[in-house]
């Protein structure tokens, strides 16, 4: 009882887990009474028992397990994430529940099995049972039949998919076990009743006595069809309507919905024959012995009869079959093949569309004959080939035999047509695929052959029942009445296989029914569009078309003879009316005034008559109007021959009133139109004549009025009456729209007018043909490619106006009456989704296939690649020659798909150009090319070469121009291509289709065959793949929805469906609308007034812009300010870390590397989708414009936003840069003079900014800029080299030196010598140690150019090494080799003229300070920026530099001009500018020479006059080789670091200075410490200098933080590896450097940006473990540096990165996985690894998941593992145990104290009282009080000595106040990294004991400490001193604690530190110097002994030239200040 007690207390899950079957039966109990009461199905509870279910259901105790199955199934009832158990908990069900004797178990079982699928996991509860089946117990899958027949049942076969079940049945009869066979049986009784016939064929292998049992169960099978009686949780609409019906016991409605209409061959089993083919089977085919062919043709038929082929390369099996069937002279045979293709078509369904063209004209020209047998098996052939193509496919090869001489082979064609027609549908066989046939087919209705006949009347009846009388009719209205009722008497007789679908047929618009649901929102919308133009009174017909409601845009000739048809049928048609019929009818409605004065002589009387007559008419009614009679009666003489105008204009009026007015027939227009047409060019009567003309195509269409006005006017030789008459049709053109245009007869006359020899004629054509450009775009050009050039010029130019306008709005039209006006329209069904006009169809084409003969076609086949080309030449030429050809191209497209991968890349892209020229003349009949020859295309993108991929794409968007998407898209031909495993065609395919897929409305099933590799393509190991596959995504969504893409996902493995998941999520945010349907478009641009036209009226790009922007209806002015307000928007978008995301790829080689000699197309398309994300759109499409004016444009526009966007411009500086090196590769000035100017702008604000260049964002533009150096004109170089000025204040000088180098070995020689020159300016502002890598090395090579052909050359070259003279003298002859003596004697030469020249400039340098300008510069290569013209550069730069109103002069000395930065900050008044040199030089006797510091040049005072330059140069100047210049540079830089208020210019230039700092130190490791010859102590001088200058930075915080990761790490390294160095214990004072840089690295730790030193630290221990050459003591270190940070953590926890932290741990746990980590030798990196993240997730909690998204495959990360566990146990601890814990919190805490806490403290204590561990012992007893703030320590001290309890207080409080940042307190490191207060002495800072300054809290110092340091600075002076003082550890200000600003200020200055120089002035100036010398000393004395002064002034320094009362004065100055 004792044990049960124990788990009774235990929480419910953890009973569900115990070891004792009991405890888990009440776990399980109380479980399911939980699962039952918990409402909320979301609630945090279910988690807990997550992964507990499979162990309910698999308990090992049967009792149990019982009770486990009941909660299991509540569970998945109820919880929101049982789906998550599904595999694991059905498999468990399967083996351990399946095969229990208990029925109530598998009951149980059975259910959970069925609630799984219920919660939508149908497919893996289906997967586990299919698996189940293949156990080897029989009673398990007996269970696993038995639930997937009663999950059929239940759910039915839309739920459960039958074709992975189908296929596993048969081998389930085949059991041993009757039980299986039995159920087994079952099951297909039951799936019988969902799919009957089809599952006939794949049982037809089992027993033939078990299929006879299961035929005669089949039998009973009731014959209603099946219903779902269970339903899904998504299903419960249905379920409700399901529930309903049962309750009103109500009929079967829409029953028919719920069945699945399942295809037999979707559960057959593919069969692959090409592998079974007899071997010999192409020799024996064309064997001369009819038997063996025959045998080898039996043999196919054998294997074609099976009836599911597996798809594959079936071309030469289908062409040896084509040819039996064509040229076999055997019936026998012919028939045996076309049963053969028969075969092939039925097994590969839509797999055989390729060769469907291939083979139909071949079996239609066979039906010449006559046997039954070789009919029938020819019509078995072509009906099974027509079921795997379109008939548009075909429709080019049967119309082709329509014509044929042989009857037989019309009638097999029609009928043919007849039984093809029957399995179309409205949508499918359309107007425009019906027009052509039934033209061929009303020929034949009027063949001799009766059997022609009747075949023809059968297929067009045929047609009428499919699509409607209405729909056919048009075509008809030729045919006698007979004839049509013959044809309605066929269609009567049809009946189609949709029996309903067929009798709606006839006049009851079957479009409602016919067409598939996915067309049928865009055919329903077809009426409600007619009804508004039916019903306004005003509007026409012809209005319509061009607005483009319903017609879809086909106003061309095809769609306007239909509608001129249809309109005719209802139009008056008038026969012509005797001249007396007209007089007699004219009688009754005219006055008989009027006719009796209409022929008078006198023309008065004739003017009264014509007025009597236009009175009548305006009265008159419409209907009585006799329309003929009246304009017969104007015609009567003089009629049109009218010699007074003003009659004439009369009667023309009164034409237009009567064509307005009454109803106006063709022939009353016969009448008047030759007279109008003749009077048009009129000056008096021509606007009247224009009226007539107009009232005329308003009464009979514009078409058919053109057509007689184009004819009658160029049949007469009036050229003022032509040229009228195009003006008015251009016009009338814009007014009525192009609907119905015959654009051929047009044509042909606008050619005559084209060759007119007026000009007014010419003009007029030309004018009209730009009307027509609107409507008809760029096709219309190629009706005129044969006009001379400059006629052709002309046509341009009109072209090129009208580029770009929209054509307006119609606004005429015919005046139909409504009811005929809808009658016409109406019967006239939706037509194809094809968008603009098909201008192509009225071209005239050739047919080309009798040129492409054998012997051309083995030409582009040989083996010879030179005969191949020969072969593509010349079918090139063919249809070059044809320019238009018609879709029948013979054997060319197999020979071109041969072509396309040929090992020749030559021929491939020859090709490719070919097949380019071949869609433009084919046009639209290239559809049927699609499968044979398009898609090879697509295989091409595989290619590894680019140009061959990008001539690919070229070529497929040529082919998609004129074939639509559609056809590309149906079959599994995509599909296929994405299998292949090409990253290049996978990439190249999924960028094609995510451009093509936006703008398609709708896309055929098909496409959804491409989702699973898409999904593979997602997590491709090619980086592009994925990419494109992620931009596709939403594309291939937009069509298939998100529910289904996520069901495909469903069947991904776990790992993969997590990840795809998880990016359909994302896809499904950013996913498009699909664009609207152009009709719609239509409708609302016909209805606005001055709209634009149909989308069928736009040219492609337009209609993409109209989808894109979906407001068609828009005017063009809109869409203008649309843009400009873009324009107004941001053009750089700033993306954080982009920048360096793009660095890191480019290192990783993800992307192309930036490394070109001239751009190519692949760094264009990365650039520009690098763009996409931060570059406005517009900005975008201006730069990359082929137009060089939007390059200038688009520039500017970047110089106005420099300063508003500069922050978003440096975040895009490197894809600028790179575009701009593009620029330097054109050759147009005015663009590169634009992007010279914006560069200057560009730097100027950087170094404003104090932004420096990366490496990856200088390497990618500086090698281009200094291309530019050799620029012909003067201005571009010039401009240059302003520019690499400003380049080295934001780039180090050390960096471009070895670009310029590069520079040098152009072979343009300006470049060369401009960089020479460069390199002089260079090497004179920064001295040697700007060559790089070695002086020597640079200078050797530019030594050579001294030898150099070109004279400027050879100047540069010499100046150069003058340049390197004057900085290090002699020395120049050894760094430059050996030179010729030629050569030798002209350096020496130049080197004596510049000596000469020097002492000119010298008496400047000692006037200086009266100086107001500097001096000319004597080098011929100086830059002067201060003489170039004033621009915005100088403005820039003027505010970019600091204003010097009180300096006359700048100092000569490039060092830091302190009295500027005063000035600068206005903290100092106006002090005079001093010229700066070093007192102690002068102090030095003369007799010790040392090498001399160089002197600086005077130019550079003109360009290094802002601080930054200034600051970048003293920096460069600490990583010198010479250690004097090095501790020189640091103690210029100390001097500002050590004053808060000067110290901020250090800000941007952190980085800079601590690598300046790293490369020493790796310099003096590496060498200097190497180096016998140096002296020890100037070495530690240098140390000292370094670790005194980083530890005044980082005693600043603000400065700091600015330090980033990856020098930080440096500079670590550099630490660490110093403190190792057994060389330094060897120095004097050595171990007090270590401890001082002891105190530097706690001060780096603290101060520095904790994110960036805790990575630096973790890629640091990285780095270290990985070398095994290493110290362990170096990995050590730096985990003792890791340990303190993590102490740091509860402080700084939140300002931390924690996503980068987390990605550098990832990083470290990929290199050294939990295995690998612990197999080394010691384990504490993996405890520090494991104490990181423990520490990070008790301060974070669960959050700590949510910054893991850096991290590119969380999955598998093993860190995301590990945080889940700390996480998962932390929250076990807090949340399952809180209770107890709350309990026994108490008790436990005192059972510690109790127990530990008098070990612990009594370890602490014997520390504190170690001498060596003491600091160690007070820290950890701080940190103890900490921890425990009760802890009593009285009982510890109670027995020690008051000294040692007051230590201890005092030690404690120094360590809180340390810790805390108060703490002044000087303390000292013994042991490494730990930072505890001192008790022995402390460490003197420049031999001054530090001491009193550190506790200088009030207290009185004595005067001896005084003379003390009076001593000390006498001695650094070079007086004599008796008394020898210790230096100590000079320049590093003190090693212990963080000093205050006190004594950042009181330490002296590292320049104190200066080895002495030799003096370079006279004995005067030294004595001059000398004496004021002695009185600095003695005033600073006094100041140190006066009680106000705290810090002693700073030693400045005075030119020898300057006077000793200026230097009183300045010293009282600053004196003065100081206090």
């Amino acid at each position: 009882m004792g044990d049960d007690s124990e788990w009774m207390k235990l929480p419910v899950d953890q009973k569900c887990e115990h070891k004792v079957w009991k405890a888990r039966l009440s776990g399980y109990e109380e479980a399911l009474k939980l699962f039952q009461r918990i409402e909320d199905e979301k609630s945090p509870e279910w988690g807990k028992y997550l992964g507990l279910i499979k162990k309910f259901v698999t308990d090992s105790n049967v009792v149990a397990q019982l009770k486990g199955l009941e909660t299991a199934l509540a569970f998945v009832m109820n919880a929101h994430i049982a789906g998550k158990t599904t595999g694991e908990v059905t498999s468990g069900v399967i083996t351990k529940v399946f095969n229990q004797p208990k029925a109530r178990a598998k009951e149980l079982g059975l259910e959970i099995c069925l609630m799984y699928i219920e919660i939508e996991k149908a497919e893996v509860v289906q997967d586990e049972l299919l698996k189940g089946l293949e156990n080897k117990n029989p009673k398990v899958v007996v269970a696993c039949l038995e639930a997937l027949r009663k999950a059929l049942s239940e759910f039915g076969s839309k739920i459960v998919t039958l074709k992975p079940v189908v296929k596993v049945l048969p081998k389930q009869f085949e059991s041993r076990e009757k039980a299986v066979r039995d159920e087994a049986k079952l099951l297909a009784i039951e799936i019988f009743r969902w799919i009957r016939d089809a599952l006939r064929p794949p049982l037809q292998g089992i027993n033939s006595v078990q299929l006879k049992d299961l035929e005669e169960e089949w039998v009973k099978v009731p014959t209603a069809a099946p219903k779902q009686t269970r339903f899904l949780r998504s299903q419960q609409d249905l379920k409700a309507k399901f529930e309903q019906h049962q309750a009103n016991k109500g009929d079967e409605v829409d029953e028919e919905d719920t069945v699945v209409v399942v295809d037999p061959y979707e559960l057959l089993e593919a069969v692959d024959i090409l592998a079974k083919l007899p071997k010999d089977f192409y020799e024996k085919i064309e064997a001369k012995k009819w038997q063996e062919r025959k045998e080898t043709l039996e043999a196919v038929e054998t294997l074609a009869k099976n009836p599911k082929l597996e798809a594959g390369d079936y071309g030469d099996l289908v062409r040896a079959l084509k040819k039996v069937v064509g040229k076999d002279a055997n019936v026998m045979l012919v028939t045996l093949a076309a049963k053969c293709l028969a075969g092939l078509a039925s097994g590969l369904r839509k797999k055989f569309g390729t060769h469907a063209t291939l083979v139909v004209s071949t079996i239609l020209e066979k039906f010449k004959e006559k046997k039954p047998q070789v009919v029938q098996a020819l019509q078995e052939a072509i009906d099974a080939i027509f079921l795997t193509t379109t008939l548009q496919n075909l429709s080019e090869d049967i119309l082709g035999v329509m014509d044929n001489k042989n009857p037989s082979i019309k009638q097999q064609a029609s009928l043919f047509l007849a039984r093809a027609f029957r399995h179309c549908t409205q949508a499918t066989l359309s107007k425009s695929v019906l027009k052509p046939f039934c033209a061929a087919l009303l020929k034949q209705v009027n063949d001799s052959a009766l059997e022609v006949r009747d075949a023809a009347f059968e297929a067009l009846g045929t047609a009428m029942k499919v699509i409607g009388e209405k729909a056919v009719n048009p075509f008809l209205a030729d045919l006698d009445k007979l004839k049509l009722d013959k044809i309605k008497e066929c269609a009567d007789k049809v009946e189609l296989p949709g029996a309903k679908r067929g009798a709606s047929g006839g006049d009851k618009k079957p479009a409602a029914k016919a067409p598939p649901p996915s067309e049928a929102p865009s055919k329903s919308s077809g009426p409600p569009k007619k009804t508004p133009a039916a019903a306004a009174s005003k509007v026409n017909t012809f209005k319509i078309p061009s607005a483009g409601p319903s017609k879809k845009g086909k106003p061309a000739a095809a769609s306007g003879a239909k509608a001129k048809k249809g309109v005719e049928a209802k139009e008056i048609i008038e026969t012509e009316l005797a001249i007396e019929v007209c007089e007699q009818r004219a009688a009754l409605v005219l006055p008989a005034s009027c006719l009796e004065h209409l022929d008078s002589a006198n023309w008065k009387e004739r003017l009264a008559s014509m007025e009597e007559f236009q009175k009548a008419v305006e009265t008159m009614d419409k209907i009585e109007m006799p329309c003929q009679a009246l304009v017969r009666m104007l015609a009567k003489k003089p009629g049109w021959k009218e010699t007074n105008f003003q009659v004439m204009q009369m009667k023309l009026r009164v034409v237009a009133i009567i064509a307005q007015r009454g109803q106006f027939s063709k022939t009353s227009a016969s009448v008047v139109l030759e007279c109008l047409v003749d009077k048009v060019g009129d000056v008096k009567c021509g606007g009247n004549a224009k009226e007539g003309l107009t009232a005329i195509g308003e009464s009979c269409s514009l078409p058919w009025t053109a057509e007689q006005l184009v004819s009658l006017a160029f049949a007469q030789k009036n050229p003022k009456n032509q040229s009228e008459s195009l003006n008015w049709l251009a016009n009338a053109m814009k007014e009525f729209g192009f609907a119905g245009i015959n654009v051929k007869a047009f044509i042909n006359n606008v050619k005559i007018a084209l060759g007119a020899t007026n000009p007014a004629v010419r003009i007029s054509a030309i004018a009209l043909l730009g009307v027509m450009y609107l409507y008809m775009g760029a096709p219309l050009r190629m009706f005129f490619e044969d006009e001379k050039p400059a006629l052709l010029s002309q046509i341009d130019a009109e072209f090129e106006k009208m580029q770009g306008q929209s054509p307006p709005a119609a606004t005429r039209g015919t005046r139909k009456s409504g009811p005929e006006a809808d009658g016409d329209d109406g019967d006239e069904p939706e037509e194809d989704a094809a968008g603009p006009p098909d201008i192509m169809d009225l071209l005239p084409r050739t047919d080309i296939s009798d040129k492409i003969n054998c012997d051309l076609v083995s030409k582009i086949g040989d083996k010879n690649w030179k005969i191949r080309k020969e072969g593509l030449d010349e079918a090139a030429a063919i249809i070059s020659e044809a320019k238009f050809i018609t879709a029948n191209i013979g054997d060319l497209s197999l020979a071109l798909k041969g072509r396309l991968n040929d090992s020749n890349k030559i021929l491939v892209l020859q090709t490719l150009t070919m097949l380019q020229q071949l869609a433009t003349a084919m046009g639209p009949g290239l559809k049927q090319h699609i499968k044979p020859l398009g898609i090879p295309i697509i295989t091409v993108l595989g290619d590894s070469k680019a140009n061959v991929r990008a001539a690919a794409l070229a070529t497929l968007q040529a082919w998609v121009e004129q074939t639509g998407m559609k056809d590309w898209l149906e079959g599994d031909d995509m599909s296929e291509e994405l299998k292949r495993e090409n990253p290049f065609l996978r990439q190249e395919l999924l960028g094609w289709l995510a451009e093509k897929l936006p703008n398609m409305r709708t896309v055929p099933g098909d496409l959804m065959q491409c989702v699973p590799q898409l999904f593979a393509c997602l997590e491709d190991r090619n980086g592009d793949v994925r990419k494109k596959a992620q931009d596709a995504l939403p594309m291939f969504m937009m069509h298939l929805g998100f529910d289904k893409m996520t069901k495909a996902a469903g069947k991904l493995k776990p790992a993969s469906k997590d990840q795809v998941s998880g990016m359909l999520e994302k896809a499904r945010a950013v996913m498009p609308a699909k664009p609207a349907a152009p009709s719609k478009a239509g409708d609302g641009a016909g209805k606005a007034p001055g709209s634009k036209a149909a989308a069928g009226q736009w040219k492609p790009d337009q209609i993409t812009l109209i989808l894109s922007q979906g407001t068609p209806g828009k005017k063009p002015a809109a869409k203008g300010m649309k843009e400009e307000e873009d324009r107004s928007g941001p053009i750089f978008t700033l993306i954080p870390n982009a920048k360096e995301q793009r660095s890191k790829e480019e290192k990783q080689l993800k992307i192309l590397k930036w490394n070109f000699t001239t751009p190519r197309d692949e760094y264009l398309d990365q650039l520009k989708a690098q763009m996409s994300t931060c570059f406005a759109k517009w900005l975008q499409d201006e730069i990359f414009h082929f137009d060089f004016q939007r390059h200038v444009k688009a520039i500017g526009v970047m110089m106005e936003r420099l300063e508003s966007e500069s922050e978003a411009t440096i975040g895009c500086l490197d894809l600028i840069l790179k575009w701009f090196t593009l620029r330097f590769f054109d050759t147009n000035t005015t663009v590169l003079m634009k992007v010279l100017e914006y560069l200057k702008l560009l730097f100027a604000m950087l170094s404003a900014q104090g932004f420096h260049l990366s490496e990856y964002e200088a390497s990618s533009f500086v090698p281009y800029l200094i291309l530019k150096m050799g620029e012909s004109k003067d201005g571009v170089r010039k401009d240059v080299r302003t520019i690499l000025t400003l380049l080295c204040k934001v780039y180090p000088a050390a960096k471009v030196f070895p670009l310029l180098m590069d520079g040098t070995k152009s072979k343009n020689s300006k470049q060369r010598s401009e960089c020479l020159e460069e390199l002089g300016l260079l090497i004179e502002g920064n001295g040697l140690t700007v060559c790089q890598p070695t002086p020597a090395k640079c200078l050797k090579e530019i030594a050579v150019h001294i030898g150099d052909r070109d004279t400027s050359v050879r100047n540069a070259a010499l100046n150069t090494v003058v340049a390197v003279y004057n900085v290090c003298g002699e020395q120049v002859y050894k760094l430059i080799g050996n030179l010729s003596e030629k050569e030798m004697s002209m350096l020496e030469e130049r080197i004596k003229r510049s000596a000469k020249k020097t002492p000119a400039a010298a008496p400047a340098k000692q006037s200086a300070p009266e100086r107001t300008q500097p001096p000319n510069s004597t080098a011929t290569f100086l830059r002067k920026p201060a003489q170039e013209d004033p621009n915005k550069l100088n403005q820039a730069r003027q505010n970019a530099q600091h204003n010097e109103p009180s300096h006359p002069s700048i100092p000569r000395e490039f060092q830091l001009d302190l009295d500027m930065i005063e000035t600068d900050q206005g903290r100092v008044g106006d002090l005079p500018d001093l010229v700066q040199h070093k007192l102690e030089e002068l102090l030095e006797p003369i007799v010790m020479p040392e090498p001399k510091m160089r002197s600086v040049s005077p130019h550079y005072d003109e360009l290094h006059n802002s601080t930054a330059s200034t600051i970048n140069f003293v920096i460069s100047q600490v990583a010198s080789g010479d250690i004097n210049t090095s501790i020189q540079a640091l103690a210029q830089i100390d001097e500002v670091l050590r004053q808060e208020d000067k110290a901020e210019v250090m800000s941007g230039h952190i980085d800079q200075f601590l690598i300046a700092t790293f490369m020493q130190l790796r310099l003096t490791y590496n060498t200097h410490m190497a180096d016998e010859r140096l002296d020890k102590k100037d070495i530690f001088k240098l140390y000292s200098c370094i670790i005194g200058n980083m530890l005044s930075l980082f005693f600043m915080e603000s400065l700091a933080r600015e330090a980033s990761m990856g020098v930080l790490k440096d500079l670590m390294h550099g630490l660490i590896t110093l403190m190792l160095d057994g060389r330094v214990e060897d120095i004097e004072d050595g171990q007090q450097l270590i401890r001082s840089v002891n105190l530097l690295m706690v001060r780096v730790l603290e101060r520095s940006d904790q994110t960036n030193i805790l990575s630096a630290l973790l890629v640091l221990l990285q780095d270290s473990l990985i070398t095994t050459g290493g110290s362990p003591m170096f990995s050590e270190l730096v985990m003792k540096c890791l340990w303190r940070m993590i102490r740091y953590l509860p402080e700084s926890i939140n300002s931390i990165n924690l996503d980068r932290i987390l990605l550098d741990v990832h990083n470290f746990m990929k290199v050294f996985p939990k295995d690998k980590l612990k197999q080394l030798k010691s384990d504490v990196p993996h405890r520090t690894l494991k104490t990181l993240l423990h520490t990070l997730c008790k301060l974070t909690g669960a959050k700590i998941l949510d910054h893991l998204s850096m991290i590119e495959n969380r999955n598998e990360s093993e860190l995301e593992a590990h945080l889940r566990r700390v996480v998962k146990h932390s929250g076990n601890l807090s949340g399952i145990k809180s209770d107890r814990g709350n309990e026994k919190s108490g008790p436990r805490t005192d059972r510690m104290s109790k127990a530990k806490v008098s070990d612990i403290l009594s370890e602490i204590f014997k520390k504190i009282g170690s001498k060596e561990n003491t600091k160690e012992g007070l820290t950890e007893l701080y940190e103890y009080k900490q921890q425990y703030s009760d802890a009593d320590l009285e009982p510890f001290l109670r027995n020690t000595s008051q000294f040692f309890q007051s230590y201890v207080e005092r030690g404690l409080r120094m360590i809180e106040s340390e810790r805390e940042g108060k703490g002044r307190i000087q303390t000292t490191v013994a042991h490494p990294l730990a930072c505890v207060p001192c008790v022995g002495p402390v460490i003197p800072q420049h031999g001054v004991d530090s001491g009193p300054l550190g506790g200088n809290n009030g207290e009185d110092l004595k005067p001896a400490m005084y003379y003390e340091r009076l001593k000390i600075l006498r001695q650094r002076k070079g007086l004599e001193n008796h008394t020898k003082v210790s230096t100590g550890l000079g320049g590093v200000g003190g090693v212990g604690g963080p000093e205050d600003e006190q004594q950042q200020q009181q330490r002296l200055p590292i320049s104190s530190l200066l080895s002495p120089k030799p003096p370079v002035a006279s004995s005067t100036d030294m004595l001059q110097s000398k004496l004021s010398q002695l009185k600095e000393s003695r005033e600073l004395y006094q100041q140190e002994l006066s009680p106000h002064g705290h810090s002693p002034p700073r030693g400045r320094s005075a030119s020898p030239s300057a006077n000793l009362d200026d230097l009183k004065k300045r010293l009282e100055r600053i004196k003065s200040n100081r206090q």
